[in-house]
């Protein structure tokens, strides 16, 4: 088949595509993005500030897009996840870095979510916590290793469904949307370091480097799947349509992100700030706080919200660290392959997840972690942002398809913005928890 009849072909993307046949790597990035580290952000913010942050979800949604717009058309165009081109394109030290990094800050997530993740189902069903832990890590290894690729595609596509808990949430409580209209607007700005600390943990959740990875490495093992797509350094005919499906998918993915996370803020807003209650340290404190004030309804909406997005970030965080390791030692990587083609890929899925689990029987304090956490997501990010660029802007990686001036730009700010949170966040927050 020549390559014109493959560019009109709907494997690779029709003129107008159905939105369900568009929507995948882009969606489940942004769907998993609320993970219950970011749930614990939002709510934080909500309950301690009310509607006064609401305007960052907003601020930070173009350059989510932007970033993983960048990282999606890295793995599109050149057939490789981020790890496989820096290994190709940069000093082998350098990948070892963004790897060394990412490896610690996704291992101290997944024990974070683990950690959340069971006390939710303890407190809805009952029972004790750590077998939960081990019970929801298994089931994220089993079903990423031994699940058809199509098939766990479409379970995570569905898995975002979850994310309605969120929006139901809001419809339970009672919110002045008037006042809502105007934080937005007019933001009432202050100044101080816990002000200061939430933007930056904001900004912190919507740009964590794991996702980049498996954005990246999702549109690449999606051109090696479908059989009529190649990488389109090789096929620039079919650039035009694939460019705008994953624009589509990135803008869409990262609105639900966005809307979700205006969501749990509004309501731990209408309800917790309303009644003074701003101290909520987590996304299941805030959970528990909601039961007294709206009602057992919207408890048990928001930490069956916590479950579900935990599943849905926890095989993303594994995933993200099996690529990029798999891709830096040349290993043949996959969720599409079978396990004894890529033994290493799918050990590292399950060496991840399981040691996430374990450091739950270490005593491992759950805001400490969802603390270190986003400091170290964001360490990362800084390296991993400029990397890409530099990749996604090199004719000898990108050939004729090379970003535009415009996403550079924007891809830069975001690098600059996460950089100066990072700095922002150890000079408000570390002598804190070290006195």
């Amino acid at each position: 088949m020549d390559r014109a009849r493959a560019g009109r072909s709907p494997v690779v993307g029709p003129s107008k595509p159905r939105l369900l046949a568009v929507l995948g790597p882009g969606l489940i990035s942004g769907a998993a993005n609320d993970d219950p580290t970011a749930i614990a952000t939002y709510a934080q913010a909500g309950a301690r500030f009310g509607y006064g942050l609401c305007w960052v979800v907003l601020l930070v949604y173009p350059l989510m897009v932007v970033v993983q717009v960048i990282s999606a058309r890295v793995g599109r165009t050149t057939g490789r996840g981020l790890a496989g081109n820096i290994r190709r394109y940069q000093p082998a030290w350098l990948l070892h870095v963004c790897v060394g990094l990412l490896l610690p800050a996704n291992i101290v997530a997944i024990a974070a979510d683990l950690s959340v993740m069971a006390d939710a189902l303890r407190l809805l069903i009952g029972g004790p916590r750590l077998p939960y832990v081990l019970l929801i890590g298994t089931v994220c290894v089993v079903t990423q290793v031994f699940m058809q690729y199509t098939r766990y595609v479409a379970v995570l596509k569905w898995t975002t469904l979850s994310l309605l808990a969120y929006v139901a949430s809001v419809l339970l409580v009672n919110v002045p949307w008037g006042e809502v209209a105007r934080s937005i607007v007019l933001p009432p700005l202050a100044f101080d370091g816990d002000y200061l600390a939430s933007i930056v943990a904001i900004f912190g959740v919507a740009l964590s480097p794991y996702l980049y990875f498996w954005q990246a490495s999702q549109e690449a093992e999606d051109q090696r799947v479908k059989p009529l797509r190649e990488p389109l350094v090789e096929a620039p005919e079919q650039a035009p349509r694939a460019i705008e499906r994953i624009r589509l998918d990135t803008y869409a993915g990262m609105a639900v992100a966005s809307l979700v996370g205006l969501a749990i803020m509004i309501t731990t807003a209408a309800t917790l700030h309303a009644e003074g209650r701003t101290g909520i340290a987590t996304s299941l404190e805030a959970a528990e706080a909601l039961r007294p004030v709206a009602g057992p309804l919207a408890f048990a909406v928001f930490a069956a919200g916590i479950i579900g997005t935990g599943l849905l970030a926890i095989p993303v965080l594994a995933g993200s660290v099996a690529y990029a390791i798999g891709e830096a030692r040349r290993w043949p990587v996959g969720l599409a392959r079978q396990p004894l083609e890529a033994k290493a890929f799918y050990g590292t899925v399950a060496v991840a997840t399981l040691i996430g689990a374990a450091l739950n029987f270490t005593g491992l304090d759950p805001i400490r972690a969802l603390y270190w956490s986003a400091v170290l997501n964001g360490v990362v990010a800084v390296p991993v942002l400029a990397m890409m660029l530099k990749l996604a802007a090199h004719p000898e990686v990108m050939g004729e398809l090379a970003i535009p001036k415009g996403l550079r730009l924007g891809g830069w700010v975001a690098v600059a913005v996460t950089a100066l949170g990072v700095v922002a966040m150890i000079a408000t927050s570390v002598p804190g928890l070290l006195s």
